[in-house]
């Protein structure tokens, strides 16, 4: 929607040639002038018009009138476009002048038009109204309490939906039983406050008081959804709040929160343990007020606001792929961000580009902002740079319904828009309901400090509730009024039963398919690791898995380099009867998928691998569509294999890939670093989800990071993957670290992740020019028989009885040093691979310290001695005495000079093999 306002000011004669230009052919003139003339037209072909320019069913068109009318309808446009810069959404100060400028002055028309009557009042559903009758329609409608941002969809079809939701449904009466409804849930959600408040006076519990209508808004979300098909509402918030939802919304007892308050809550699989009881998550059923069922479930997160976004959003595409059938429809995604939140952490932004790819479309996320006004201690002048915490969803023309929190029909009634618009459409849509925070950041905390003048506003502030209550005894009928009377009755009640603490049943919950999954599982032990399970295939699965790998459809014509590359592979296969890394990998995931499970990759570049290994997909270089090499071997009768290079996102995409594990433990789900350098970009997602979350809301996930890792002269950026950072986040078994070498192994690695009966994530160091290095290369026999090798014993050894020196290593350096031992023909030193490095595996490090009990042991790695697994085997591994051969410690993680990484390199497989 374009500002007309020079035209408006524009001599009548040139609207005049406009509209012949219009009569003549419509398509020449811009869509918002064809808008006009067409509904021109229409009014005009029903009246007598004064003939001066071009004929309109028989009569003609004043100049001097059409240009009226087009002023008129251009303020209408410009109220549409700009109202929300007035709008009376704040419901405790000024709104700031934001240049506006909806002055009829600004549009060529004058008090002396104010009585007139004009045709343009059609497009506000005010056909011949007088200009003062249009304006007091567009300022009831878009300068109210609701100020609606939209000007930026550029799709016709969404703008003009939105735009006759907003004029006819904010306008209004909503029926007594509604009215009901908002004021039971502003109640409950206020009761809820004031018990924790009288209760457990100064404990921190970041307290919903200011913002309360965000429960009857919630309410209204799912029971809309619910009317349109929905099933299932997954939501992410941070800790704000987040009590009263649980309580209010999801049904979780007070029982069960005040034992949290007191520390006495149970470990159990549905709530969680091991942290603060802001950021549990919960799962219910709840019934809505129209007798539908709906499956609830909000999410567990850290204190890190945001972070929980992807992982909202990965959770909700695993649960519409496993259960809907990729339906959208049926699952709706429900993001609750703070207005500081929303501006400030770029994983909001991450997750916005992400919403409509085909990798990670989840059918539009609803974002219901709680807007405070302020961040801990900060104003929001100082918490950005936008007009808006909200300006951000211009960046997928999400459109935001700005809304004062004090009127909590207006709210109701902007989240009812905003649901029927995602189902429509969808699209993400945010809701920017503007509040207060009537404590400071938590209960214990003086807010005056910082904001003395905004706090002596606020105290003075009657809560939601009592706001909705003067509303209804003010501008309610007799029987709103009764209703009001009697609810006010009620609270008093209800708050007395919580405070005597009346007990509340549990809401029934009945496991869905992926829960019952889960509840099939068990906890991991430390013997479960000492020897991996068997994850060999058959001879003849591993033929047809192979051969149907290298087949590709005989109207398809591959890259020649590509076809030369799978008839390399095959040669290799039929003579040497080995498998290089690729194969080896592609193999893993083919035979889960002939098992009936479902594999996901993502990341950037996986479908060619950014090492060009992979080749997962392939394309025809005449009509460049894909092929996918791994959903054709047994067609209808296989799991799925989804593969998608990933937007250049670290943090949100492995957050995603974490949700999607987490709804689903029969899916292999990996994510792919470009870099493993690049896995910093994702810390907090590593350490706050993937390091941390079994321990502290008992929730195991299975997910895979694939981290290229080694020292091969490509400086400090492209080198390491920070092994030690990993290492150093390992206790309880939480995780699993591994560093392979062959083929064979990582195949076993990658199948063992759905053969346990636990789940761990799984944080693999990958190789880069290793792998098309022929010594990775597994035989046949090695998938097709036994399992992962946590520890690789040396080959080459003949007698261990000669052995003087071990040297014992992870990953690449193992084939530097081997290169040295083989040319040298040294007998004497027997080379140890340490497959995995956590969990430790010691038994079997301490059985061939035995076998090689005449020798001097020394572990060897690539990177300086403040990094890789030094610190973490000097730390954990006690019963083996050894030195530490490595590079000198650094501040970075490599050198960027070829010749300096060579001659690095050169000195620690020097140093290693000198007697």
């Amino acid at each position: 929607m374009k500002d007309f306002s020079y035209i408006t000011h524009s001599h009548p004669a040139y609207i005049e040639s406009l509209y012949n230009d219009f009569v003549q052919n419509p398509e020449s003139v811009e869509p918002e002038f064809r808008k006009f003339f067409e509904g021109f037209d229409f009014a005009m072909s029903n009246t007598n018009g004064h003939a001066v320019a071009g004929a309109v069913g028989g009569a003609a068109v004043d100049a001097g009138q059409l240009s009226k009318e087009f002023s008129v309808y251009s303020l209408i446009q410009a109220y549409r476009r700009k109202g929300h810069l007035i709008a009376k959404t704040n419901p405790i100060r000024e709104r700031k002048d934001r240049g506006a400028n909806l002055d009829i002055k600004y549009f060529g028309l004058a008090e002396a038009d104010l009585n007139q009557s004009f045709i343009a009042g059609q497009f506000i559903g005010k056909p011949n109204a007088t200009l003062q009758q249009i304006i007091d329609q567009l300022q009831k409608i878009y300068t109210g309490h609701v100020g609606v941002e939209y000007q930026y969809i550029l799709k016709q079809k969404q703008a003009e939906w939105l735009e006759k939701e907003v004029e006819a449904s904010l306008q209004q009466s909503l029926p007594l039983e509604r009215k009901r409804r908002i004021l039971e849930k502003l109640n409950q959600g206020v009761i809820f406050e004031k018990f924790l408040h009288t209760k457990y006076i100064g404990q921190k519990r970041f307290s919903l008081e200011g913002g309360e209508t965000t429960i009857p808004a919630l309410d209204a979300i799912i029971g809309t959804a619910a009317e349109s098909g929905v099933q299932e509402v997954v939501i992410g918030m941070a800790h704000r709040g987040r009590l009263n939802v649980l309580a209010n919304i999801l049904g979780k007892t007070y029982e069960q929160i005040f034992s949290e308050f007191e520390g006495t809550a149970i470990l159990d699989q549905t709530m969680g343990s091991g942290d603060v009881k802001y950021h549990l998550g919960f799962s219910s059923e709840v019934q809505t007020v129209s007798g539908k069922n709906v499956h609830l479930k909000l999410a567990p997160n850290p204190s890190h606001l945001e972070a929980v976004n992807p992982v909202v959003l990965g959770y909700s595409r695993a649960k519409g792929d496993v259960l809907y059938n990729s339906d959208f429809d049926k699952i709706l995604p429900i993001l609750i961000h703070g207005d500081a939140s929303v501006a400030g952490q770029g994983i909001v932004y991450e997750i916005l580009q992400m919403s409509n790819l085909k990798g990670y479309d989840t059918g539009g996320t609803i974002h219901f902002v709680i807007n405070n006004q302020i961040g801990f201690t900060t104003d929001f002048d100082d918490a950005r740079s936008s007009d808006y915490s909200t300006s951000i969803a211009a960046t997928v023309q999400a459109p935001v319904l700005h809304v004062n929190g004090d009127d909590a029909e207006a709210v109701v009634k902007c989240v009812e828009i905003a649901t029927r618009y995602r189902q429509e459409f969808n699209a993400d849509i945010f809701i920017d309901m503007v509040c207060y925070r009537r404590h400071g950041h938590n209960e214990g905390d003086d807010p005056k400090f910082t904001q003395p003048h905004l706090y002596a506003l606020i105290d003075k502030h009657a809560n939601p509730r009592e706001e909705y209550v003067q509303f209804l005894l003010k501008n309610g009928e007799a029987d709103a009024q009764d209703l009001a009377k009697e609810m006010e009755k009620k609270f008093w009640s209800d708050l007395q039963e919580r405070l005597d603490e009346v007990k509340q049943n549990p809401l029934p919950y009945n496991p869905q398919k992926p829960d019952q999954w889960w509840q099939s599982l068990r906890k991991a032990t430390p013997s479960d690791f000492e020897q991996s399970p068997s994850t060999a295939v058959s001879e003849p699965v591993f033929k047809e898995l192979f051969d149907g790998l290298m087949k590709i459809p005989s109207d398809f014509k591959p890259l020649r380099k590509v076809e030369k590359l799978l008839s390399d592979k095959v040669k290799l296969f039929e003579t040497d009867q080995k498998v290089d890394w690729a194969t080896g990998e592609l193999l893993a995931y083919s035979s889960l998928l002939v098992e009936g499970k479902d594999v996901r990759m993502s990341g950037q570049d996986v479908k060619r691998g950014t090492f060009s290994h992979r080749h997962a997909v392939l394309y025809d270089e005449n009509t460049n569509l894909g092929y996918n090499r791994l959903n054709h071997f047994r067609e209808g009768q296989q799991g799925t294999f989804r593969i998608y290079n990933s937007l250049l996102s670290e943090y949100g995409v492995l957050g995603f890939e974490y949700g999607y594990a987490m709804a689903n433990p029969n899916a292999l789900v990996l994510w792919e670093a470009q870099f493993g350098d690049f896995a910093n970009g994702a810390q907090i997602i590593i350490d706050q989800f993937i390091a941390s979350a079994e321990t502290k809301w008992q929730r195991m996930n299975g997910v895979v990071m694939l981290l290229p890792h080694g020292y091969e002269g490509q400086g400090p950026e492209h080198s390491s993957a920070r092994l030690e950072r990993f290492l150093q986040l390992c206790a309880e078994l939480n995780m699993v670290i591994t560093n392979i070498t062959t083929s064979a192994n990582l195949f076993h690695v990658l199948r063992r992740q759905l053969t346990w009966p636990f789940r761990k994530p799984l944080v693999n160091f990958s190789p880069k020019a290793n792998l098309r290095l022929q010594a990775t290369y597994s035989h046949v026999s090695q998938f097709t028989q036994g399992g992962f090798q946590e520890v690789i014993d040396d080959a080459f050894v003949q007698d261990a009885s000669q052995v003087k020196k071990v040297l014992f290593c992870s990953g690449k350096v193992y084939y530097d040093l081997a290169e040295r031992q083989l040319k040298d023909n040294r007998n004497d030193v027997a080379i140890i691979r340490v497959e995995q490095l956590y969990p430790l595996p010691t038994k079997q490090l301490d059985a061939l310290y035995q076998k090689y009990n005449k020798a001097t042991w020394f572990w060897v790695q690539e990177e300086p001695l403040n990094m890789g697994a030094a610190s973490f085997l000097q730390m954990n591994l006690k019963s083996i005495n050894y030195g530490i051969i490595s590079r000198q410690p650094g501040a970075a993680t490599a050198t960027g000079y070829s010749k300096v990484h060579a001659q690095e390199q050169a000195e620690i497989v020097d140093t290693a093999f000198s007697i």
